[in-house]
């Protein structure tokens, strides 16, 4: 899922983007309200995580100017501990509120919450554990284990493998991996995704008998179980 958090604390935004990105979600930031709002209008985003102060246009001027033309899901994080502000905030479209400072697990919990609110159907057909042979994933705890052994993968791994599993025995490009991955129009001089498949197969595969990630030659790649 894709997620715009505009925040002009450049820290803290930071800060947001690393640690969604590391929950699964691609992240882009903004960190003024016009770039902001330009990027929410114009973007196909799942959810907004969105300031109530920032330059340029205030969070409450980007919100109602959203409102006019998108319904996209938005958490605002406010400094402002006085009830009427986020009253307002509510009656010009807000879908939550967070104060600052704010735990990280609070924000990930409320984000779950929101996308779940406006995708029911997606959320109760989401599976929460996948399965191919002796591989399992469990999307939720983030936790991937062959024969029981556990694979110590990296975000973006983890999220190649989740990718391939979700459509096990189908043959994706690498065109295909780099956007749905790593959120980039693929680039022929770049070899990001043949290094992630190396270094997911030494983790998946080497170590056990029967390989479960097959390249196919001038096509790209697929999780499937083979008759040896």
């Amino acid at each position: 899922m894709k997620l715009l958090v505009i925040e002009d604390e450049l820290k803290l935004a930071e800060y947001l983007r690393k640690g969604l990105s590391e929950e699964g979600y691609v992240v882009d930031l903004a960190h003024n309200g016009i770039d902001g709002l330009h990027l929410a209008s114009t973007g196909d985003y799942d959810l907004l995580v969105l300031d109530g102060m920032l330059p340029g246009i205030d969070g409450l001027a980007v919100l109602t100017a959203l409102r006019q033309s998108k319904q996209t899901p938005v958490l605002m994080l406010t400094a402002r501990v006085q009830v009427e502000d986020r009253v307002k905030g509510l009656q010009s479209g807000a879908d939550d509120y967070l104060l600052k400072p704010f735990a990280f697990s609070e924000l990930v919990a409320r984000i779950q919450v929101l996308l779940r609110r406006a995708n029911p159907v997606r959320a109760d057909s989401e599976p929460i554990q996948l399965r191919l042979g002796e591989l399992d994933v469990d999307l939720i705890r983030r936790k991937a284990t062959r024969a029981g052994q556990r694979l110590d993968l990296t975000v973006k791994e983890f999220n190649l493998l989740s990718l391939m599993l979700r459509r096990q025995g189908e043959v994706i490009s690498r065109t295909e991996l780099a956007e749905q991955v790593w959120d980039m129009h693929f680039d022929s001089e770049t070899n990001v995704v043949e290094v992630a498949v190396r270094r997911l197969r030494s983790k998946l595969d080497l170590p056990f008998e029967r390989p479960l990630l097959h390249t196919v030659r001038g096509m790209g790649y697929v999780l499937e179980v083979r008759d040896t």
